[in-house]
Protein backbone atom coordinates (compact mmCIF):
# COMPACT_ATOMS: atom_id res chain seq x y z
CA UNK A 1 0.00 0.00 0.00
CA UNK A 2 1.18 3.46 -0.92
CA UNK A 3 0.52 6.36 1.24
CA UNK A 4 -1.57 9.17 -0.51
CA UNK A 5 -1.47 12.47 0.62
CA UNK A 6 -5.40 14.00 1.66
CA UNK A 7 -4.90 17.49 0.27
CA UNK A 8 -2.55 19.53 -1.42
CA UNK A 9 -1.67 22.99 0.32
CA UNK A 10 -0.96 26.08 -2.61
CA UNK A 11 -0.04 29.49 -1.98
CA UNK A 12 2.94 29.79 -0.41
CA UNK A 13 5.78 31.49 -3.17
CA UNK A 14 8.77 30.33 -0.70
CA UNK A 15 9.43 27.81 1.95
CA UNK A 16 7.14 26.78 5.00
CA UNK A 17 8.89 28.04 8.08
CA UNK A 18 5.67 27.06 10.59
CA UNK A 19 2.61 25.29 10.44
CA UNK A 20 -0.63 24.15 12.75
CA UNK A 21 -3.85 21.90 12.29
CA UNK A 22 -6.70 23.04 13.80
CA UNK A 23 -8.71 19.77 13.67
CA UNK A 24 -11.91 21.04 15.41
CA UNK A 25 -12.44 23.63 12.98
CA UNK A 26 -10.72 21.73 10.06
CA UNK A 27 -8.08 24.62 9.49
CA UNK A 28 -4.30 24.69 8.22
CA UNK A 29 -2.61 27.36 8.87
CA UNK A 30 0.81 27.57 7.65
CA UNK A 31 3.03 30.70 7.54
CA UNK A 32 6.42 30.94 4.78
CA UNK A 33 9.98 32.47 4.71
CA UNK A 34 8.78 35.70 3.13
CA UNK A 35 5.17 35.82 2.96
CA UNK A 36 1.68 36.12 4.75
CA UNK A 37 0.61 33.20 6.36
CA UNK A 38 -2.27 31.52 5.09
CA UNK A 39 -5.74 29.69 6.39
CA UNK A 40 -6.66 26.17 4.33
CA UNK A 41 -9.22 24.02 4.98
CA UNK A 42 -8.55 20.46 5.68
CA UNK A 43 -9.36 19.55 1.26
CA UNK A 44 -6.77 22.09 0.29
CA UNK A 45 -8.78 25.40 0.01
CA UNK A 46 -7.15 28.61 0.71
CA UNK A 47 -9.43 30.06 2.78
CA UNK A 48 -7.50 33.06 4.13
CA UNK A 49 -4.61 35.68 3.85
CA UNK A 50 -3.39 36.90 7.87
CA UNK A 51 -1.28 39.75 7.58
CA UNK A 52 -0.21 42.38 9.22
CA UNK A 53 -0.65 46.14 8.36
CA UNK A 54 2.57 47.93 7.29
CA UNK A 55 2.64 50.07 9.97
CA UNK A 56 3.66 47.41 12.29
CA UNK A 57 6.01 45.62 9.29
CA UNK A 58 8.76 47.68 10.02
CA UNK A 59 11.69 49.17 8.25
CA UNK A 60 12.41 45.92 5.86
CA UNK A 61 8.48 45.48 5.28
CA UNK A 62 8.49 41.69 5.76
CA UNK A 63 7.54 40.15 8.64
CA UNK A 64 9.06 36.30 8.73
CA UNK A 65 6.86 33.96 11.21
CA UNK A 66 8.39 31.85 13.36
CA UNK A 67 5.26 29.83 15.47
CA UNK A 68 1.78 29.79 14.82
CA UNK A 69 -0.87 28.55 17.11
CA UNK A 70 -4.78 28.28 16.48
CA UNK A 71 -7.36 27.50 19.18
CA UNK A 72 -10.62 25.78 18.63
CA UNK A 73 -12.41 28.98 19.42
CA UNK A 74 -11.17 30.80 16.35
CA UNK A 75 -8.06 32.65 17.21
CA UNK A 76 -4.52 32.23 15.85
CA UNK A 77 -1.57 33.90 17.32
CA UNK A 78 1.33 34.17 15.20
CA UNK A 79 4.89 34.80 16.06
CA UNK A 80 7.23 36.60 13.96
CA UNK A 81 10.63 36.57 14.08
CA UNK A 82 11.34 40.50 14.95
CA UNK A 83 9.84 39.82 18.09
CA UNK A 84 5.58 40.33 17.20
CA UNK A 85 3.26 38.50 18.10
CA UNK A 86 -0.59 39.20 16.68
CA UNK A 87 -3.50 37.52 17.32
CA UNK A 88 -5.70 36.77 13.90
CA UNK A 89 -9.68 35.62 14.02
CA UNK A 90 -9.84 32.69 12.06
CA UNK A 91 -12.26 35.32 9.24
CA UNK A 92 -8.36 37.04 8.72
CA UNK A 93 -9.18 40.22 11.36
CA UNK A 94 -6.18 41.48 13.28
CA UNK A 95 -7.41 41.75 16.78
CA UNK A 96 -4.59 42.49 18.67
CA UNK A 97 -0.47 43.07 19.01
CA UNK A 98 1.84 42.88 21.15
CA UNK A 99 6.01 43.24 20.85
CA UNK A 100 8.59 41.90 22.50
CA UNK A 101 12.28 41.64 22.98
CA UNK A 102 12.15 38.16 24.82
CA UNK A 103 13.54 35.32 22.66
CA UNK A 104 10.64 32.90 22.13
CA UNK A 105 10.97 29.39 21.28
Amino acid sequence: DFATPRAILTGHDYEITCATICAELGLVISGSKEGPCLIHSMNGDLLRTLEVPETLAGPENCLRPKLIQASREGHCVIYYENGLFCVFSVNGRLQATMETDDKIK
